[in-house]
């Protein structure tokens, strides 16, 4: 037991859940310890995991509890800088979910804080772990798609604001580009091995908010702290146009509500041999023997959440304890604060935004 990398949840409320239970089910780790500022969430998750050390501040965890070794950060976004360089400096290794920061000016002094210490800096870019991504990337790998050079990302709610503090734009840093875009073109540039940005242009939009109104659909409900002052300051709906270095081109929307038929999440991939759509299942357009064909797989080809965080988890936790590379590193989560921080200005002024 005590020879377990000890491991402690800033944050406890709904994605920490998947952290937790990933980091239980993993027998060379050990949850020691929960911190967070809402002491109801945070006895009740207390007693169901049965987590003795319960901390309202983190400085004073990692005062009192010297063999924490790992952190997974799980707070509203507005904290993940604050929290991720307070472990760092205490002498942890840190998986912060995603997005990394507010902004990339944040997301650098993370890293810096990591190199600092010498420690790991991961972020959580979850879906890099999927089994539908491990399908793209075997096809994009032998070959099958040539070179591409054209992307689409796509996710879409019709009535899905979460509420609580995800549409309070000084914790959240922003709505459905910033919640869920993210995602998306994380896992674009994944896809296409990483490329930097070479300039974006944005358009945001502030049009029907949360519409608590809506009698024919509830939306989504808060994972999150909510209360009555709650407000509802975020984009929308947002749209970009992301050019790369390697010459492809990214065109991502993204809403948490907007007057469209169904909610809707996709990835397509156009390149010179084949292109790839994952809708939410994996399919592959070609040509075969000069005949254009749509292939699908005989096998289930959709993200599977069963699973996923915890091929996450079980990654960092091998990263910490024997010295592997990260499969999302501070590095990349920099360049995606860089790209939302331009589409964001990009939207507000109206003209293309240069990325140097």
């Amino acid at each position: 037991m005590n020879d377990k990398l000890k491991v402690a949840v800033i944050g406890v409320g709904g994605i920490s859940n998947a952290h937790i239970g990933a980091y239980k089910k993993n027998p060379d780790c050990e949850v020691v310890a929960f911190c967070d500022i809402n002491e109801k969430v945070l006895k009740a998750q207390g007693e169901k995991h049965g987590v003795k050390k319960l901390y309202a501040d983190y400085n004073v965890m990692f005062k009192e509890m010297p063999e924490i070794g790992a952190v997974s950060v799980c707070t509203w976004n507005s904290a993940h800088a604050l929290a991720t360089v307070a472990a760092l400096n205490a002498g942890k290794h840190v998986l912060c979910e995603k997005p990394m920061a507010l902004n990339a000016a944040q997301a650098e002094d993370m890293e810096a804080a990591a190199k600092k210490s010498s420690k790991k800096l991961a972020v959580g870019f979850v879906r890099r772990f999927g089994n539908d991504c491990a399908i793209a990337r075997d096809f994009i790998g032998n070959g099958n798609l040539g070179e591409i050079y054209y992307a689409k990302a796509t996710y879409i709610r019709r009535n899905g604001n979460p509420g609580g503090w995800f549409g309070d734009k000084s914790r959240s840093g922003g709505g459905p580009l910033i919640d869920l875009g993210v995602h998306v073109i994380d896992l674009v540039r994944y896809l296409t091995g990483n490329p930097k940005t070479v300039s974006v242009y944005g358009a945001a939009f502030t049009k029907l908010k949360n519409r608590p109104n809506l009698k024919s659909a509830k939306g989504y409900v808060s994972v999150s702290s909510e209360g009555a002052k709650d407000i509802c300051d975020v984009e929308d709906l947002a749209a970009a146009m992301i050019r790369f270095a390697n010459g492809t081109v990214l065109n991502v929307e993204t809403s948490f509500s907007l007057n469209t038929e169904k909610d809707e999440g996709k990835i397509e991939l156009f390149g010179t041999k084949g292109g790839i759509k994952l809708d939410p299942e994996f399919s592959l357009y070609t040509e075969i023997n000069d005949y254009p064909a749509d292939v699908k797989l005989a096998m289930p080809t959709a993200l599977s959440f069963e699973g996923l965080f915890a091929k996450e988890i079980n990654h960092f936790v091998d990263a910490v304890l024997n010295d592997t590379p990260l499969l999302a590193p501070a590095a990349d989560g920099i360049e995606m604060m860089r790209i939302l921080d331009a589409i964001y200005r990009s939207a507000a002024s109206g003209h293309e935004e240069i990325i140097g």
